[in-house]
């Protein structure tokens, strides 16, 4: 290939044949047909070009990928949500989510105050769920929930869903592995994370009044300034 043959390494498309990019085999030899040591060396040339190839790949694309957040479209119009919050989000999103539009399933300014109504409006949503909530002192926090919130008697979700706020800084609270206490919710209330008593996120019935305490399934600090909180806004966003 040359001396130069790890810069044209960059300029390949590794879902194209190496043939059709200007590559060519060497049908003369069989690597069977080596001695073994030159098989030997040119088993190690190609391991050391695949690793080297492997490497130059990831390195372009995790560039490319930190110069530039490809921000969703919305359906719907957010009364919380800014392009930056946004774009803070999408590096956190499980896969599932990934690639989606997101689409507002449930904000109290349409739907009213009520989580049997949110409740409702996910009854069909086969979604991770982005719940957000901007408090009278204007904290923007939440939760990535693995699934649509329902009514339960136990503890549902996965290790997927998360805390995060955005005051003072953006910060995202990942499941600590210590309990599996990911989302209960039933007419009176929503709980996401919880141990010793103690609430990740909690919000009322009709989601008017909510707490926010430091838990051990996710490790969190409270989201709120204070543990005990106001909503002025919630939305319900799902990737569909």
């Amino acid at each position: 290939m040359g001396a130069h043959w790890s810069e044209q390494l960059l300029q390949l498309d590794p879902l194209v044949p190496l043939v059709e990019q200007g590559f060519s085999y060497d049908h003369g030899y069989e690597l069977c047909d080596y001695p073994p040591k030159a098989k030997d060396e040119a088993w190690q040339r190609l391991v050391s070009m695949s690793e080297e190839l492997r490497r130059a790949l990831y390195a372009t694309n995790s560039a490319s990928f930190d110069l530039e957040i490809l921000v969703p479209d919305l359906v719907g119009v957010t009364e919380i949500l800014t392009e930056d919050h946004r774009k803070e989000l999408c590096r956190h999103l499980p896969a599932r989510a990934e690639g989606y539009v997101w689409t507002l399933v449930f904000s109290t300014s349409q739907h009213g105050f009520s989580l049997n109504s949110m409740y409702r409006k996910m009854q069909r949503l086969e979604s991770p769920i982005l719940l957000v909530i901007q408090d009278t002192d204007n904290n923007v926090f939440g939760a990535l929930t693995s699934c649509a919130l329902k009514v339960s008697d136990h503890f549902y979700g996965t290790g997927e869903s998360l805390l995060f706020r955005f005051q003072p800084q953006f910060q995202v609270y990942n499941w600590t592995g210590d309990n599996m206490y990911f989302i209960k919710g039933n007419n009176e209330s929503l709980a996401i994370g919880a141990g010793d008593g103690r609430f990740g996120l909690w919000l009322d019935g009709d989601l008017y009044q909510g707490r926010s305490q430091s838990c051990s399934t996710y490790g969190n600090d409270p989201l709120s300034i204070n543990e005990d909180f106001v909503v002025k806004t919630l939305e319900c966003w799902a990737f569909i």
